[in-house]
C-alpha cells in the first residue's frame, strides 16, 4: 500500500474507533475558541487532501508537483498567530499556513488556487502556470520555489526595511511599519551556509541596536530527504544564536503551536528583535512522490511517524473539547476530499502556457506607478557639495571622482535610494567611490554591513520589496560568486514566479575586471562576467569613462525605480583613476560631468571615430586599450572606429549591427576569458547577421597573476594592433 493511502485509511479507522492520543491543556487558555479550532482543522485537512490529489494527478500526467506538506500541518496555527499584513516567506511544506491565512481574508479560494498551481494552469493567480509555488499578493506571501534556505537573507532584509520604515518611510511601502516578517525553513536547510549566514546577520544586526522584527520558523521533522538530523542538533544550534531569542513548540499540537507562536510573534513585535520558533513535526509520505522512503528508513520508524499524524492529534483535540464528535470530524475530512476531487477535475481542463513568449512574459516586471524625478534641488545640491565639489563639476575628472559626485546627486534626487555594503560608509569604499556619502546622508542611507555577500544581496532584495531602491556594493567581482544565487535564484526569479506581482528593483555596483597593477591576483582581478550574463531578466552595464559612468548610473536608478529592474553595474577598477590615454599628462581619459537629465540607456552605444576600414567592438578596459590602438592604426593608414557597448545585457543586435555597418572588417576586443565571454555571443551575432569576417581578441583561459605579470593573460594595445593589422592586410 502506498504511504498516502496508508495514512489516509489509518486516519479514518482511528477516528472511527476512538484510537486517539491524549490531549493536554485547553484551547481556551491559549485564546482559541471552537470556531478557531474548526478553522485550523479545516486548513490542515485541506492541505492534506491537496497532497493526496497531487499524487493522483501526477499518476494521470495531469499534475506536476508532489513535494507535499503532510506532517507539517501544524504551521496553520502559526498563521493564526500572526497578522495577515505580516509578510511570510514560506518553506515549501507550508500549504496549511497559506490556507489558514486565506481563511482570515474574505473572498479567498486557496483550494482552487493551489489546484491551478498543481496542474500548471496559466490561470494560477500566483505564478501564472510557471511553477508550483506557495504565494499570494493578497495574503502578503511573496512566492518562493523549492527553497533551500535561499529566502532567509531577503527575509532579514525585509525585516530590516520594515524597521527602517518607521524613521524613513519608503516611496511605496509594501507592508505596515509595525509588521513582523516570518520566514520558515526545514531542519536540513538549517545546515546550509545561506541559513547560517542569515541567522548570523540577524544576530549581528541586533547587536548594533538596529530594529529587526523577524521571526524565523524552523520546521524540524528530523530528516532531510534521506539524511537524518542528529538528535538535539537543531535545538542546540538555535539556542546558541547570539541576539536571536529561542522558542519551541510541538507542531503536532495546534494549541501549543498557536500559544508559542503568538508569544514569539508578540515578543518580536514589541521588542523589534529577531526570534526563532523551533517547531517539531513529522514528515509523512517521504520527501516527494517519487521517493521510496522504505529504501532508507526502517519500517518501524516510518510507522512511528505515521502514528503521529498531526491530523489525528487535531481530531483528538476537537473531540476532547467537544467542538465536534467523531462523525463530525470524519464529515469534515471526507467533505473536503469530495470538494478537492471535484475542483481537481475542473482544474486540469484550465488553459496552460503554450509558447516561449507566454512563459517569458513575466521575466520583466511591469512598470511601477511612481512620479518621474527631475534632478536634485539646486540649492540643496550646492550646499551639500560645497565650493570644491562645485568647481569639480566644471573641470574634467577621472571616473572615481565623477562617479562619487554622480552617486551623491542620485542620493539627493532619490530619497528612497539606500546604499549598503562592506566599507561603503565611514571608509567610503575600497576605492573611495562612496567617500563622504555617509557623512552627507547618514548611516541609515549609507549602511556599513558585515562581511557577507549573501547577506548584502539579501538585505537589498528585502529592502526592495518594502519599497526602497537599494544600491548594494560587492567589493570585488570575485566576491560575487559565493552569493550569486541571491541574484539568480531570488532577485531575478521573483517577477517570473509571481507573474509580475512582485519585484525587487536594485542597482548592484561591483568593482571588477582586471589590469590592476601588481595587486591582488585573481581574487581582486576577476575577468569573468559569465556568472551574470546567463541570468534572465537582469541588466548589466559596464562604463569605461567617468561621464558614461554617471549617465549610466542615472539610467540604472531610473530603470530600478520606474521599471522594477535588477541592474548590475560592473565598474572597471583599473579605469577608476585613469587620466591619460596616449601619453603621460595628456588627460585624454578625463571627462566632464554630464548635465542633469543626460542618461545613457541600454542600446545607446558609444561610437568613437567614423573609420570604414575597421570596427572595433569592445567595452570596459577594452575600450581604453582599443582607443590607444585606434590612434596607432591611424598612423599606419588604417582608419578605425571604436564601438563601446556600454551595456552587456541585454545586447541590442540592431544597434550593434548599425554601428558596424559600412566597415570592411570587424574586430571584437573582450577582456574576459575566451571561453564564456561576451565575445562568443558577439561572434555569433556577427555570423547570424552576415558578418563572418569578424575576429576576436580575448583574455586567455587562465586566472590573473599578481606582480609584473598582472596583464600577461589579458588583451593589450599591442595585441589589438597586431590583430587589426592582420585582418586588414
Amino acid at each position: 500500500m502506498d504511504p498516502a493511502t496508508r495514512v489516509h485509511e489509518a486516519f479514518l479507522r482511528r477516528v472511527k474507533d476512538g484510537d486517539l492520543p491524549d490531549v493536554t491543556g485547553r484551547a481556551a487558555d491559549a485564546g482559541l475558541g471552537a470556531d478557531d479550532l474548526l478553522a485550523l482543522f479545516r486548513a490542515q485537512v485541506t492541505s492534506r487532501q491537496l497532497d493526496r490529489v497531487a499524487r493522483v494527478l501526477q499518476s494521470k500526467g495531469q499534475g506536476f508537483y508532489t513535494i507535499g506538506s503532510s506532517g507539517h500541518e501544524g504551521n496553520a496555527a502559526i498563521a493564526h498567530a500572526l497578522r495577515v499584513s505580516d509578510p511570510a516567506f514560506l518553506h515549501y511544506r507550508d500549504a496549511a499556513f497559506q490556507i489558514a491565512r486565506a481563511g482570515q481574508v474574505p473572498g479567498q479560494t486557496p483550494l482552487w488556487d493551489m489546484l491551478l498551481s498543481f496542474t500548471a494552469s496559466s490561470d494560477d493567480p500566483t505564478s501564472g502556470g510557471r511553477h508550483k509555488v506557495l504565494g499570494s499578493k493578497a495574503l502578503n506571501i511573496p512566492p518562493q520555489t523549492s527553497t533551500i534556505a535561499s529566502h532567509l537573507p531577503k527575509a532579514v532584509g525585509a525585516a530590516f526595511a520594515i524597521g527602517m520604515s518607521r524613521r524613513m518611510p519608503p516611496e511605496v511601502a509594501e507592508w505596515p511599519a509595525d509588521s513582523v516578517v516570518m520566514c520558515s525553513f526545514g531542519d536540513a536547510s538549517l545546515n546550509h551556509s545561506t541559513a547560517q549566514g542569515a541567522l548570523n546577520t540577524a544576530g549581528w544586526t541586533t547587536y548594533q541596536g538596529t530594529p529587526l522584527p523577524l521571526l524565523f520558523v524552523c520546521e524540524d521533522n528530523g530528516i532531510g530527504i534521506s539524511v537524518k538530523t542528529p538528535k538535539g542538533w537543531v535545538a542546540d544550534s538555535l539556542k546558541s544564536r547570539a541576539g536571536v531569542a529561542y522558542f519551541t513548540c510541538d507542531g503536532l499540537d495546534i494549541v501549543d503551536t498557536y500559544r508559542t507562536a503568538k508569544d514569539a510573534a508578540d515578543w518580536v513585535r514589541k521588542r523589534r528583535r529577531p526570534a526563532v520558533l523551533h517547531m517539531t513535526c513529522v514528515r509523512l509520505y517521504g520527501h516527494a512522490g517519487a521517493d521510496v522512503e522504505a529504501s532508507y528508513r526502517p519500517k518501524d520508524e516510518i510507522a512511528g511517524q505515521e502514528a503521529n499524524d498531526p491530523l489525528i492529534h487535531s481530531a483528538a483535540r476537537l473531540i476532547a473539547e467537544g467542538v465536534a464528535d467523531a462523525q463530525g470530524v470524519l464529515d469534515i475530512y471526507t467533505g473536503i476530499w469530495a470538494e478537492t476531487e471535484a475542483l481537481a477535475e475542473m482544474a486540469v481542463s484550465r488553459p496552460k502556457l503554450g509558447d516561449a513568449a507566454q512563459v517569458a512574459a513575466s521575466l520583466i516586471p511591469p512598470k511601477r506607478d511612481v512620479p518621474r524625478l527631475n534632478g536634485p534641488d539646486p540649492a540643496l545640491r550646492a550646499e551639500m557639495f560645497g565650493a570644491a565639489d562645485m568647481r569639480a563639476l566644471d573641470d574634467p575628472q577621472p571616473m572615481n571622482k565623477l562617479l562619487n559626485l554622480g552617486l551623491a546627486d542620485l542620493m539627493l534626487e532619490t530619497p528612497s535610494l539606500v546604499m549598503a555594503g562592506e566599507d561603503v560608509g565611514k571608509k567610503g569604499g575600497v576605492y573611495g567611490i562612496t567617500k563622504g556619502l555617509q557623512a552627507r546622508f547618514g548611516p541609515g542611507r549609507v549602511i556599513d554591513t558585515l562581511l557577507d555577500e549573501q547577506s548584502i544581496l539579501g538585505l537589498s532584495i528585502g529592502m526592495a520589496q518594502q519599497g526602497f531602491i537599494p544600491m548594494p556594493e560587492i567589493q570585488f567581482l570575485a566576491y560575487l560568486h559565493n552569493a550569486e544565487d541571491q541574484l539568480r535564484g531570488e532577485a531575478a526569479t521573483l517577477p517570473f514566479f509571481s507573474n509580475g506581482q512582485y519585484a525587487n528593483p536594485m542597482v548592484l555596483r561591483i568593482a571588477g575586471l582586471g589590469y590592476q597593477r601588481g595587486f591582488g591576483g585573481h581574487f581582486h582581478n576577476d575577468n569573468s562576467l559569465a556568472v551574470l550574463r546567463d541570468i534572465p531578466g537582469i541588466v548589466i552595464g559596464c562604463p569605461s569613462t567617468g561621464a558614461d559612468a554617471v549617465a549610466m548610473h542615472r539610467a540604472a536608478v531610473r530603470m530600478a525605480r520606474e521599471d522594477g529592474r535588477v541592474v548590475v553595474m560592473v565598474e572597471p577598477i583599473a579605469l577608476y583613476p585613469m587620466r591619460d590615454l596616449l601619453a603621460e599628462g595628456d588627460g585624454g581619459w578625463l571627462t566632464h560631468y554630464p548635465d542633469q537629465g543626460i542618461e545613457i540607456a541600454p542600446g545607446d552605444l558609444g561610437i568613437h571615430g567614423d573609420g570604414a576600414d575597421l570596427a572595433i567592438v569592445t567595452y570596459g578596459n577594452g575600450h581604453y586599450l582599443s582607443r590607444q590602438a585606434q590612434a596607432r592604426l591611424a598612423d599606419q593608414g588604417v582608419n578605425a572606429r571604436v564601438i563601446d557597448l556600454r551595456w552587456l545585457a541585454p545586447l541590442d543586435p540592431a544597434a550593434i549591427m548599425a554601428a558596424v555597418e559600412g566597415c570592411a572588417r570587424v574586430l571584437i576586443v573582450d577582456e574576459c576569458r575566451r571561453s564564456g565571454s561576451q565575445s562568443e555571443a558577439l561572434m555569433a551575432l556577427m555570423l547570424e547577421h552576415g558578418r563572418p569576417d569578424a575576429r576576436r581578441v580575448t583574455a586567455e583561459d587562465c586566472f590573473i597573476a599578481t606582480g609584473p605579470a598582472y596583464a600577461a593573460t589579458l588583451p593589450s594595445a599591442d595585441g589589438i594592433l597586431a590583430a587589426a593589422k592582420e585582418i586588414c592586410a
